[in-house]
């Protein structure tokens, strides 16, 4: 009876031990099963997604094109690429391909030059500006003074109370026949094959509009766009 006695105890015992052990591999089996996921998860997180950057792009553009509106009632219903640099303007340097000087006026309305740097800008020779001020002595201050710190064209034909449809600034990521295109002037004809270029906002774009709306485009529509601005030329400051 002794040995039954004794021998039942040892059973339970086993069984309790193997129910631990178990009980610790199951617990194994789940942690490496967060680690994975977190593994998988967590980096996807950190990054912004495209639909992230493309929001905060649409977001950027319609502070800039309530900028321009802005600007515009202080200088006879004109944007700075209509008024000469001798008024206060843009627009004998605009007409160049210098795309940043139309930004650059309009200081006081925009408040800061973060808005002129899209958050999926891809190009690591481009900066984003924090200050309009030059030369301003402030620790970490990068000064808003040439393209290479503006991520939007300025469109040289926009005019919001004929044309309120036509185009005002938007992504420089432009092709054309898939190529990208360069820095300077560029003139869109109303049959010229424009695209938008990748990887910024997953192969679309967003434009402003001369009456202050924003849009986002597909490559289709951005050629429609174009055909229905009311100009056989469209001429494009591209930074």
């Amino acid at each position: 009876m002794g040995m039954q006695l004794h021998l039942s105890t040892q059973m339970k015992a086993d069984r309790k031990h193997a129910a631990e052990a178990f009980t610790v591999v199951e617990l194994l089996i789940v942690v490496a099963c967060l680690a994975i996921l977190a593994a998988i998860i967590l980096p996807s997180l950190a990054r912004p997604s495209h639909c992230t950057g493309r929001i905060n792009c649409t977001n950027n553009l319609k502070q800039i094109g309530l900028a321009f509106r802005t600007w515009s009632l202080d200088n006879n219903d004109k944007f700075p690429m209509h008024v000469s640099v001798t008024n206060g303007g843009a627009m004998e340097i605009v007409s160049t391909g210098t795309a940043f000087v139309a930004f650059q006026v309009m200081s006081n309305e925009l408040s800061t030059p973060k808005i002129l740097f899209c958050p999926e800008e891809n190009d690591r020779n481009r900066i984003v500006a924090n200050t309009f001020t030059i030369g301003s002595g402030t620790l970490n201050s990068v000064p808003f003074t040439n393209d290479f710190n503006l991520s939007y064209f300025a469109a040289l034909d926009a005019q919001d109370d004929t044309f309120p449809d036509r185009l005002l600034s938007g992504d420089r990521n432009l092709a054309i026949s898939g190529r990208p295109v360069p820095h300077g002037l560029l003139q869109v004809w109303t049959n010229t094959a424009v695209t938008w270029f990748r990887p910024r906002h997953n192969n679309n774009g967003n434009i402003a509009l001369a009456d202050g709306s924003v849009r986002q485009v597909t490559s289709p529509r951005l050629r429609i766009v174009f055909a229905q601005s009311g100009t056989a030329t469209n001429r494009l400051a591209i930074p």
